[in-house]
């Protein structure tokens, strides 16, 4: 996985459309098949990356169902197997719908493709209100996946009391929504689509209102604690609250540079003091629980409080001395000696041969912060980050960056459990 075909997932957001004639309208097809020809598993996993639109995780599962898996393996087969039931459930049901319409007009009949579609039409919490919001498509879709006589006959069969003995019992689905694709509307009322089902991102929930002290446990208790609360209660809270966010993270056995923003911009004032601080300060405490080496260098400061200027520059050059497999800036992106100098070094590192990846972490007060004054470098990678809930992802977009064999083992450890996550919640259970 590079982190090129990441920033595409996470930037580019055409959706996939369903012409009247015509193909499917798929932009980016070629790139897609040939991430998805190098290694199926890694592709299908990359869909559960965190920050990746909607639009493209159906390319992803368009991808996976249009594709035969004749000639895999029983761990890759099984893998896509179950990416395919994660974004089935998960996405929203119409975006799943265009998809498997789209797959039919490629006349894709795949037993993976019939597992889908009742599985959308079929176990999806919602699929009786998607059923009256979209029947024409749902029908086709189900009689695509089973054949034409004998979805009608499986149909037939239910509405007249009578067990289904085969057809959909191979294939595990429950029939009891069957009969209601074929039952005529008897109401002109207009149905809402339902919505997403799933948090594949396992972002938690958020707060409307962003304050201090609800942005994660993890920050908010060091926020107490920078505020001058009694450390001999805070610190073990913290140290429990930091426990409990890296206790499942894979380690990460490699070299990783944070240049930290300790400028006085970072204290902030009134009901923002310290927040972006304790953010920061988190991110810290989590990649030095990750990664078996941390190097960090702090920029400005003014003894062990945050003060003094921005010089994000000459850390990152002190960063890339350190001899790491990526350099990872925290910042609240306002740099006040020398604007601008951070994006010349970042142009220039790789025109005398140091070609080690440089990223810019945001760190922002809420979803809401306005970024067009803190952008120091706009053309480095970049990622806002704002509740506790948002390191994991972040960590793992920082070694997404990151080539080699050790950055891909990790990177496959961290989706393949963000996959099981997404399995327990998308089935009821608890993240």
């Amino acid at each position: 996985m590079t982190a090129e075909f990441v920033s595409h997932l996470q930037q580019h957001g055409a959706p996939v459309r369903v012409p009247r004639a015509g193909d499917v309208v798929w932009d980016d097809e070629a790139l897609h098949a040939e991430r998805y020809r190098a290694d199926p598993q890694r592709y299908a996993l990359t869909a559960l990356v965190p920050g990746a639109l909607a639009a493209q995780r159906c390319r992803v599962l368009l991808q996976l169902l249009v594709s035969s898996w004749a000639g895999h393996d029983d761990e890759t087969r099984a893998t896509l197997s179950r990416v395919c039931r994660v974004l089935a459930l998960g996405l929203a049901p119409t975006d799943v719908l265009t998809v498997l319409l789209a797959v039919r007009r490629r006349r894709a009949n795949h037993r993976h493709v019939t597992r889908t579609a009742l599985a959308v039409l079929l176990e999806h919490p919602d699929a009786a209100e998607l059923i009256r919001a979209r029947r024409g498509i749902a029908v086709d879709c189900f009689e695509h996946a089973l054949g034409k006589r004998t979805a009608r006959a499986c149909a037939r069969q239910l509405a007249e009391g009578r067990p289904v003995r085969h057809a959909l019992a191979r294939f595990g689905a429950a029939p009891g929504r069957v009969p209601l694709l074929y039952t005529p509307v008897t109401t002109t009322a207009v149905t809402a689509p339902p919505a997403a089902a799933g948090d594949l991102d396992m972002a938690g929930e958020r707060p409307d209102v962003v304050t201090a002290t609800n942005r994660g446990d993890l920050a908010a208790t060091l926020v107490h604690l920078f505020r001058g609360g009694p450390g001999s209660e805070l610190e073990p809270a913290a140290g429990r609250y930091l426990d409990a966010a890296t206790a499942a993270l894979p380690r990460y056995h490699g070299r990783v540079a944070l240049v930290v923003d300790d400028s006085a911009s970072m204290r902030g004032y009134g009901d923002r003091e310290w927040a972006v601080a304790s953010q920061v300060d988190a991110f810290r405490r989590v990649l030095e629980r990750v990664c078996e080496t941390l190097v960090v260098v702090r920029v400005g400061g003014a003894g062990d409080r945050p003060g003094g200027a921005t010089d994000l520059a000459t850390g990152v050059l002190d960063a890339v001395g350190a001899g790491a497999d990526v350099v990872a800036v925290a910042s609240d992106g306002y740099e006040n000696v020398y604007p601008g100098d951070l994006a010349r070094v970042a142009e220039t590192l790789p025109r005398v041969g140091v070609h080690t990846p440089v990223v810019f972490c945001q760190a922002t007060f809420g979803h809401a912060d306005d970024l067009t004054l803190r952008r120091p470098a706009p053309r480095l990678p970049q990622r806002s980050f704002w509740h506790s809930d948002d390191l994991a992802a972040l960590v793992l977009w920082v070694l997404s960056h990151v080539e080699g064999a050790e950055a891909e083992r990790w990177l496959g450890a961290e989706l393949r459990r963000r996959l099981i996550l997404a399995e327990r919640v998308l089935e009821g259970g608890s993240r």
